[in-house]
Formats: C-alpha cells, sequence, structure tokens
C-alpha cells in the first residue's frame, strides 16, 4: 500500500464502503456469531510530514464505563490504543492503531482491519455485556 487510494481499492474490493470521504472510509466487518463492527479507516500526517493509515473502532459511550479502567488497560497493551472521539456528538472511547504504508500489503490490511474489529468487539463485550453496539 502506497497511498489511501490504494487503501480505498482494496477494501473497495472486498466490504461495502459507507462513509467514503477524501482522507476518510469506514465498513463493517463481520465478525463470529453474527457480530458486526464498523471500521473508520483514515489517513493521517505525522509530525516529520510522513503519512500514516489510521484504522479506528468505536467500542462503547464513555459515559458508561470507569475512564481510570481505560487508561490501565491502555498501559498494558504493545500495539494499538484507546481513545476519545465523538459519534453522533456522544464521546466514544474507541481502539485504535496506526501504521506507516510501507508495513502494509493486501493482507496485512485485511489482518488489521480484522484485528482491530475483533478486540474492540471484545473489549465491548467486556464492559458493556454481550449486546453489540456497533
Amino acid at each position: 500500500m502506497h497511498s489511501f487510494e490504494d487503501v480505498r481499492s482494496h477494501l473497495a474490493a472486498r466490504y461495502e464502503i459507507d462513509d467514503n470521504e477524501p482522507w476518510l472510509l469506514s465498513c463493517e466487518v463481520l465478525l463470529a456469531e453474527g457480530r458486526r463492527q464498523t471500521v473508520f479507516v483514515a489517513e493521517l500526517e505525522t509530525e516529520g510530514a510522513g503519512r500514516v493509515l489510521r484504522v479506528g473502532t468505536p467500542i462503547v459511550p464513555l459515559g458508561t464505563i470507569d475512564p481510570i479502567r481505560c487508561l490501565r488497560f491502555n498501559w498494558a497493551q504493545r500495539v494499538g490504543y484507546l481513545a476519545l472521539s465523538d459519534l453522533d456528538d456522544v464521546p466514544y472511547l474507541q481502539l485504535c492503531e496506526n501504521r506507516p504504508y510501507g508495513a502494509l500489503d493486501g493482507p496485512g490490511l485485511d489482518r488489521l482491519l480484522i484485528e482491530v474489529a475483533s478486540q474492540a468487539d471484545s473489549l465491548e463485550r467486556l464492559l458493556r455485556g454481550s449486546r453489540d453496539l456497533s
């Protein structure tokens, strides 16, 4: 993958793209037991004028969980991280991962989407029970 357009083309061939903006797209990743997770893919510019791909997905509204527990979880992670972002004007805990384009090929991008979606779904189950929120 060399550009966001490469990413868009690859994902459009495998998923139905929901949001489709110049530097952002979203799609639903199907998981086990008929569950699904909406994943957002965006291009970000780094401080050194490089570009990375951010893959993120909402987990739960922030008001429903203990933020200290989230920070402790975040500290223990070696890859990926928790962040806060508004979704329809509601602050949501999100799971995100940034990757440089040079570190991704098609199969790697597919694995990244599934890993982020699966981990977020597991966290959602842990924090909210079995109900699928996103």
